[in-house]
């Protein structure tokens, strides 16, 4: 009976089915999409499959929400400003940031957050929660579509389950926004999608509005173990690199077939195929590169091969050999995700340091902290501090203002979004965390989180503390 009860109250505080005790991103098959200032092409690959390249659109609506004035804070801007005894407005969007005297309209609500901190929402930058969701069971286990080097026909979003308890317990740790990605099994994994971290009874109602595609590509370990297990190419490593210029040549052809029929308009159209399509993205500049790679001498050979196809690499996720090539990455403009304690669990990882993101930093180029788990998402922040600490014993003088970039503004930038959201900019979206304490302390805790100004997260208030619908009924759950 109290089970009933729990799923019952649940309901009625969510108006359906939905997954939380705040509601629901999801507002049902919206017949548009939440118009967005400079919106861009989500997967706009050519102009003969414009009408079919957005086929799964986000219906995503933000949560009621309220205009609010955060006050007295230490504000971390994620752009690079420290800001103390701060105020940061919310309206949806940010309104305004500033010092104590910033003017605040009349009529707003005032948090007062003396003696805490504001930051962005943390993005993490390389998740697979929803595709390989709690519990981990093989009837949910996703995210890689392991069947051919070559997977590019699938996409990340067509495995999410809105219902992964992971959501909310990300929520709980300050992160607002992921990029949810297929697994490293393959050469070419499939897309990725990006997310906004609030309860849904679907995928599109998460999803992140007009936020561009990746494409996870994979180099090392991984596909030649996978493959050449079952004694197929790739084996070594330099069938890893033969795979991979033998697909973008294949890749190139299609494109060249689309933009012949466009130019002519003679004779039918070439036959769609999805895999080829998710590559002819990426030539066009419509899809990021998402690149797994460790090695500093692997991320070489990637960049050369970007360069023989035309196309770039937005992020190198892992990366723990970035350090070796920081000037490289830096000059090509591409962001490494990494970590700072993950090292030596296989051979490619071996030379990870703790240093790593810290060392990144210093020449200029583009760090970000990942998590790649269900745990470590849940504490970004304090694998950042990990990597600011360790950059420091290294005589790396890193402030706070900067590192906090690694989660935010660099992660935004990582996957294409840093125009909508990642740091308190007036326009940006209102992704805010409110901190007990300063972020890179092991004791701080994100008191209340907001997602486009409507607060998901509330230490304080049960009711902003949402389960997920699996989780409802389930041993150890009765008290919620």
């Amino acid at each position: 009976m109290k089970r009933l009860m729990i799923a019952v109250a649940a309901l009625a505080l969510t108006g359906g089915g939905c997954a939380t005790a705040i509601g629901s991103g999801d507002s049902g098959r919206s017949t548009s999409p939440e118009p967005q200032p400079g919106a861009r092409a989500s997967g706009d690959l050519l102009p003969g499959l414009r009408g079919l390249s957005d086929p799964f659109p986000s219906t995503y609506r933000p949560l009621p929400t309220e205009d609010l004035a955060i006050v007295g804070a230490t504000v971390l801007t994620g752009s690079g400003q420290r800001i103390e005894n701060g105020v940061v407005v919310l309206s949806g969007r940010i309104s305004a940031v500033g010092g104590p005297d910033t003017p605040i309209p009349a009529g707003v609500r005032r948090i007062d957050a003396a003696g805490r901190f504001v930051t962005p929402g943390i993005i993490d930058a390389h998740s697979h929660l929803g595709v390989y969701p709690s519990p981990s069971v093989q009837a949910t286990s996703d995210g890689n579509e392991a069947t051919s080097p070559n997977t590019g026909q699938v996409w990340s979003e067509h495995s999410v389950w809105p219902q992964d308890p992971g959501f909310n317990r990300a929520r709980e740790g300050g992160v607002t926004t992921l990029q949810i990605l297929p697994g490293s099994a393959n050469l070419f994994g499939g897309r990725s999608v990006t997310l906004r971290n609030v309860p849904s009874v679907s995928m599109q109602g998460m999803k992140f509005p007009e936020a561009p595609y990746g494409l996870k590509m994979a180099c090392g370990e991984n596909p030649s173990r996978v493959y050449g297990g079952r004694n197929q190419s790739p084996a070594t490593g330099m069938g890893n690199m033969a795979g991979y210029r033998a697909a973008w040549i294949e890749a190139q052809n299609y494109r060249r077939r689309w933009e012949a029929y466009e130019r002519t308009g003679e004779g039918d159209p070439p036959t769609r195929d999805l895999r080829l399509e998710t590559l002819a993205g990426v030539l066009s500049g419509d899809i990021l590169v998402q690149n797994h790679c460790y090695r500093a001498d692997e991320m070489m050979l990637m960049i050369d091969l970007a360069r023989e196809f035309g196309y770039r690499i937005t992020t190198f996720h892992h990366a723990s050999e970035g350090y070796k090539i920081a000037d490289v990455l830096a000059a090509e403009g591409i962001c490494s995700a990494t970590w700072a304690g993950w090292w030596g669990f296989k051979m490619e990882s071996l030379d990870g340091i703790e240093e790593n993101a810290a060392l990144l930093e210093a020449a200029g180029a583009c760090a970000v902290i990942h998590s790649d788990d269900e745990t470590l998402t849940q504490r970004l922040n304090q694998e950042a501090a990990a990597a600011l600490s360790a950059g420091r014993r290294a005589g790396l003088d890193i402030a706070e203002e900067t590192a906090i970039a690694w989660i935010t503004l660099n992660a935004a930038r990582a996957i294409g979004i840093e125009d909508q959201t990642g740091s308190l900019e007036v326009g940006k979206r209102a992704d805010v965390v409110i901190w007990s304490a300063n972020p890179f302390s092991i004791y701080a805790r994100a008191d209340q989180v907001f997602i486009d100004g409507a607060r998901v997260h509330d230490r304080f208030d049960p009711t902003y503390q949402p389960r997920s619908d699996f989780e409802l009924g389930q041993p150890g759950q009765e008290g919620l």
